[in-house]
């Protein structure tokens, strides 16, 4: 019971990143596999790209196809809505550590 609560929770956090970071700058899935690995997070494409997918059916992300080198890269972006659910996101979780941390 303990892994699975701790899953939620990091998963809920995978995403956050992937907002904030798309908010910022297009990236792609190898960047941000990259990313969250120098975060502490351990995560294959089998798992992220699942989630990007997700996001961006659920209109929170943006694709954009760009040939690079010979290749099709896909980079995604946060679109307004993302960036709106981002604001509240970033909110509740800063209410929340803040008080269980007290």
């Amino acid at each position: 019971m303990k892994n699975q609560i701790a899953r939620k929770l990091f998963l809920g956090f995978i995403h956050i990143h992937i907002l904030h970071h798309g908010a910022k700058e297009p990236f792609f899935g190898s960047w941000m596999i990259d990313e969250l690995k120098h975060h502490g997070y351990d995560m294959s494409p089998g798992t992220l790209y699942p989630i990007l997918h997700n996001l961006e059916s659920s209109g929170l992300l943006s694709k954009e196809e760009k040939n690079v080198e010979g290749k099709i890269r896909k980079y995604y972006s946060t679109t307004k809505d993302g960036e709106e659910v981002l604001r509240d996101l970033k909110e509740k979780a800063l209410e929340l550590v803040k008080e269980i941390s007290e």
